[in-house]
């Protein structure tokens, strides 16, 4: 008895190449749009913790699941009272306050200013190595549904506090909408050398809620 076995066609690679290359960009758009995107540093208001050139991973989808939190890196979508751009600027910042909560500067004990958060001091150990918490003093509380961000480099940092002065301590122009967060901005990828989680600090830990 003899099998015959009838080989089938198979395309070739080259014919296939098109289609895995389709696929591939496909699924690159999909994850950028829905998933994980990166951004680079423009400007020096997060430093040190973020310098210019810097590359990030932001985690677009975090926020589908939970509000953000104090202490986390976001990047966002910058109102045009921010930017001047009406057709939005992507920004970086650092959560300080959340919906309710009560921020003032500065509890001053032990000679250091410190920010406080619904009664809480709290130490920066990020900021830019001279900068104060803030250059002037404040008491805001944040409206629900939205975010009051700080630069980790104050002097250098178009931020909450500086859009409160500016606009006659209007909070509605000082603080962002939680719809407008891009993502959490989790890692620094670039250069290799600065790879490094970007977790939030221990010191937010432990603020009471408003």
């Amino acid at each position: 008895m003899i099998d015959e076995q009838t080989e089938k066609p198979r395309s070739s690679f080259w014919k296939e190449l098109p289609i895995l290359l389709g696929v591939a960009i496909l699924v690159a758009v999909l994850v950028r749009a829905f998933v994980l995107q990166t951004f680079f540093i423009p400007s020096q208001s997060m430093e040190n913790t973020l310098k210019i050139d810097d590359r990030v991973l932001v985690n677009k989808l975090v926020y589908d699941f939970r509000s953000p939190h104090r202490g986390e890196v976001i990047v966002f979508k910058a109102p045009t009272e921010w930017s001047g751009d009406p057709d939005g600027e992507d920004f970086i910042k650092r959560i300080i306050g959340v919906g309710g909560d009560h921020v003032v500067c500065c509890d001053r004990t032990g000679g250091q200013d410190r920010l406080v958060i619904n009664g809480k001091p709290i130490d920066e150990p990020f900021l830019f190595p001279g900068n104060k918490p803030a250059d002037q003093d404040f008491d805001i509380t944040v409206p629900e549904g939205r975010l009051w961000v700080m630069g980790d480099h104050r002097e250098a940092s178009g931020d909450s506090l500086e859009h409160w002065q500016q606009s006659g301590e209007d909070i509605n122009v000082a603080t962002i909408p939680e719809g407008e967060v891009v993502g959490r901005a989790f890692t620094i990828f670039w250069p290799v050398g600065r790879a490094t989680l970007l977790s939030v600090p221990e010191q937010f830990d432990g603020i009471p809620n408003p």
